[in-house]
């Protein structure tokens, strides 16, 4: 038994940030049901990162959308707002990303559901919060990195006095994806709540909450050491806070990572003796000029060369893989990763599976991601109402 079995989830929360949450939920046991519009469904459908699709929706949606129901429903049409609302009335979890207002301007706001279903634990996430000046401002991961400040701790630095550093936001709509796993932490914690007082409740989170709390380390360091600025290192920049030798290196075939290690170590166990004249406080204040002592040592040699070196002695250090160099590998195999789906019609697609582990198990689910309105009809005769009539046709 999967530890949500039982529950009831209503996603009416469209693109990422919420259907990451509902995603999560879903692997973890709970009936998830997309409440989604009759004409286009979430936007996400037709959101596309490649030129492949999926029954004419694209592998986005597929990737954050399976392991879950479709209950088409116009929500500002009177007969499908109120088999809503007795969809409400059955359900315990209930999840929106609209801009603040909107849920609550079409009759779903917290306040009213809450008049249905004293019981339901009710999540919100959008952009910035529901006041000051940003309120309005689109709630998109893009947007939520530029203000939070994390464009300037990834990529290298700036060369020497006078030149500029760009900016670079991270490869992955990381904003959205932890605004999204908060939220699926803020449901669960109401949820224990709710069994022990059988109150349900209201938990709100957003991009910019999730972005400011994703950096509390560095954050924490620029609120207590005088509000310095993050110094990207000009060469293989890893981290922005840290000192030499952490970051990434060319070698003759390929990429090393190195992390944390001893500078004399280090120098000793690669053959750069040049090293031992760096101590502590130097590996931060000549950060760039070590670095590149280090960066043209390691040119002159392949990584697997320097891999056996380093790992015998204990320096921490991993190749840099691209994604078929990882899945070739022995140590991906182990963890039984991808899972198989097949759709209705035989089309097969291979999505990734739950993180987590229970009871020593892998989670693993292959319900597929659901067409528009797919589940409409059985889950209005689970709530006792008429079938909707089928559309002409003609």
């Amino acid at each position: 038994m999967k530890p949500l079995e039982g529950l009831t989830v209503l996603d009416f929360s469209v693109f990422l940030a919420g259907p990451v949450c509902a995603l999560r939920l879903a692997d973890l046991g709970a009936r998830v049901i997309k409440v989604e519009r009759p004409d286009g469904g979430d936007l996400c459908r037709s959101l596309y990162i490649s030129e492949h699709d999926v029954d004419g929706d694209s592998t986005l949606f597929h990737s954050i959308n399976r392991n879950k129901e479709s209950f088409a429903a116009n929500l500002k049409a009177p007969e499908d707002a109120a088999a809503v609302r007795e969809l409400i009335k059955t359900a315990d979890v209930l999840i929106t990303n609209f801009r603040p207002g909107v849920m609550d301007r079409i009759g779903f706001g917290y306040d009213a559901v809450r008049e249905l279903n004293p019981r339901l634990v009710y999540g919100s996430i959008s952009g910035y919060g529901d006041e000051g000046p940003w309120v309005r401002k689109p709630g998109q991961d893009l947007l939520a990195q530029a203000l939070s400040g994390v464009m300037w701790l990834t990529g290298d630095g700036a060369l020497g006095e006078g030149d500029e550093a760009a900016p670079v936001p991270m490869g992955l709509a990381v904003a959205d994806m932890f605004a999204g796993h908060f939220m699926a932490q803020g449901l669960l914690a109401l949820l224990v709540r709710r069994g022990v007082t059988g109150e349900g409740g209201l938990v709100e989170v957003s991009l910019l909450e999730a972005m400011l709390d994703f950096q509390f380390e560095v954050l924490t360091t620029h609120l207590n050491d005088g509000g310095r600025m993050p110094e990207r290192s000009a060469v293989g920049n890893g981290h922005a806070y840290l000192s030499a030798p952490y970051g990434v290196y060319k070698t003759a075939d390929g990429w090393l990572a190195v992390a944390m290690c001893p500078l004399p170590k280090l120098g000793e166990v690669i053959g750069l003796p040049a090293l031992d004249d760096y101590d502590a406080t130097q590996a931060f204040r000549e950060r760039d000029t070590i670095k590149g002592l280090i960066a043209a040592h390691l040119k002159t040699q392949t990584t697997d060369h320097w891999l056996g070196l380093l790992e015998p002695a204990d320096l921490w250090c991993a190749p840099v893989l691209d994604w078929p160099a990882l899945m070739e590998h022995e140590a991906f195999s182990v963890l039984d990763w991808p899972q198989r789906i097949t759709r209705p019609d035989g089309q097969a697609f291979t999505a990734c599976r739950c993180p987590l582990r229970i009871d020593r198990s892998v989670l693993k689910s292959t319900k597929h991601a659901p067409s528009i309105g797919e589940q409409t009809q059985a889950i209005l005769q689970e709530l006792g109402r008429s079938p909707k009539a089928e559309a002409n046709p003609e």
